[in-house]
């Protein structure tokens, strides 16, 4: 593809200029022209460039992405429907890339996003049933998206208006957002949605309800994929936490994901892009899909374990280069980092040695390890931040607040005084502000704050464990206890002593 100047754009290149379409993108309260051009973006963009053309990259693009048969160029292995385990390694070696690439702070490349899509795309003809147009609909879309490096995200949940109200409860009906109208061209919708991560600068939002829906709530019932540039969308930003300077902010610099809530000021959406409606059963069906939940959360997992890796590994740095690494409490609490992510790493490979394929002839990870490590990594993520700066404690105070400070009039005396064991001041004053980045900025408490509840609210999820899990084998161990221990007569009252089976619905 060529640009506007007849000079051929690296797929990177056609991405930033793709985002050039008329969007509708807020940030301290002014409309944007060009998303690309504001300061907020550009060192994200330039990251998110980088990834991109990392499929052009003759060395590397069969690390990331296949041969596509009718184009003969290379489509990100997100897109890839997996037939066999090692088809699952090449989806996990490509999400390790880009996440190890990124440190594992940036959780929405769009191959969460572009996996649902391939999962549906997979299991289509399990929805013909509730919509005979559905196989074709997401057929056309899948290519699409896979052929021009579609970048997609998610907007699932409802504005934090009043909790207790489910979506057809609130004073106003457009609290929540809602198909007003049906016309030719398509549906008419109205309302809110969040958390668009990555909204700004993604070509189309995955839009449905994340909970389940009272059969009174029918017109909440949708599943739509929406283009970020029809009239009346409005992508509103959170504060930025981008910065420029990147010695000092290194992680903020490069890698801050926008966050954004979606105003729909009555939006039509093309009926290409409605794939449900009306249909409260179906779209908890889509939502819950086995093909598209394991093959997206399957990502979610490579990437935690590439994030704590990566904090695993700034914690020690920090410990060695302040001679702490030789005490035994911080010998424990090191060892405790290494534990999560020895923890992850296992759990993710269970999952695709206990890979099992549908009827389909899909080979789908095992959701049990994926569901233990994403409930994990809710508790995992915010501990290690928690020794990093247990470990770090006052030299993160120590630092002066500019890297271009070790240069100034008192330069020499900082060299002295900012020195580490064996790393010299300019070295240990970088290496804290990375750590600072992690546990102290504006960045690092949105990541805390995002690795607590991306899944979910943890109550639920641990919940949802344990009433999804298969349970048999435990209640049968109890059973063969009872009868060797209490005789048979015991065996008619099993809820006693196995307890009561929950009800398999999700909270």
């Amino acid at each position: 593809m060529k640009g506007e100047s007849g000079v051929t754009l690296t797929r990177g290149e056609r991405f930033i200029q793709s985002l050039r379409d008329e969007r509708n993108v807020w940030i301290d309260g002014q409309r944007l022209d060009d998303v690309t051009a504001h300061p907020s973006f550009q060192g994200t963009l330039t990251t998110i460039k980088h990834l991109f053309d990392m499929l052009d990259d003759k060395q590397i693009q069969a690390q990331i992405g296949f041969r596509n048969a009718e184009t003969g160029t290379y489509a990100h292995h997100a897109f890839l429907v997996p037939a066999n385990r090692e088809d699952l390694k090449r989806r996990r070696a490509a999400f390790s890339y880009w996440a190890t690439e990124t440190h594992g702070v940036m959780s929405r490349l769009s191959e969460f996003a572009r996996s649902l899509v391939t999962g549906w795309y997979a299991a289509r003809h399990e929805f013909t049933s509730l919509d005979p147009h559905f196989a074709d609909k997401i057929s056309r879309y899948y290519e699409q998206a896979r052929d021009q490096d579609l970048f997609l995200t998610t907007a699932l949940l409802d504005p934090q208006i009043d909790r207790t109200k489910s979506a057809g409860e609130h004073r106003n009906p457009d609290s929540v957002l809602r198909i007003v109208k049906e016309t030719e061209e398509g549906v008419v919708v109205r309302g809110a949605k969040m958390i668009a991560t990555a909204g700004p600068y993604a070509h189309d939002f995955l839009v449905y309800p994340y909970y389940r829906l009272k059969e009174t709530e029918r017109e909440y019932a949708h599943f739509l994929i929406v283009p970020a540039n029809l009239p009346g969308l409005h992508i509103i930003c959170r504060e930025s936490f981008a910065s420029l300077s990147g010695g000092d902010h290194p992680l903020s610099e490069k890698y801050d994901e926008m966050d954004a809530v979606l105003f729909f000021d009555d939006v039509l959406v093309p009926w290409e892009r409605v794939f449900l409606k009306g249909d409260i059963d179906g779209v908890w069906k889509l939502r819950m899909n086995r093909t598209a939940g394991a093959l997206a959360f399957h990502q979610t997992v490579v990437r935690l374990l590439a994030k704590l890796e990566f904090v695993t590994g700034v914690s020690v740095a920090v410990a060695q280069s302040i001679g702490a690494d030789s005490y035994q409490h911080v010998q424990e609490k090191l060892g405790e980092l290494v534990i999560q992510v020895e923890s992850i790493k296992g759990l993710l490979l269970a999952s695709e040695i206990q890979s099992s394929r549908t009827d389909a002839g899909i080979e789908l990870p095992s959701l049990g390890p994926i569901e233990t490590a994403r409930n994990l990594g809710a508790w995992y993520y915010p501990r290690a931040l928690d020794i990093l700066q247990l470990i770090g404690a006052g030299g993160f105070m120590q630092v002066p607040s500019k890297l271009e400070d070790l240069n100034g009039p008192l330069g020499d005396m900082m060299k002295t005084y900012y020195a580490g064991k064996q790393l010299d001041a300019d070295h240990k004053v970088r290496l804290f502000k990375l750590a600072w980045d992690l546990v102290g900025s504006p960045l690092g408490s949105r990541h805390e704050l995002y690795e607590r509840f991306y899944a979910g609210d943890p109550v639920r999820t641990y919940a949802n464990q344990y009433v999804n899990a298969d349970k048999s084998e435990l209640e049968s161990r109890m059973r063969t206890f009872r009868q060797t221990h209490y005789g048979k007569e015991a065996e008619s009252d099993e809820s006693t002593i196995a307890g009561q089976q929950l009800s398999r619905t999700t909270l």
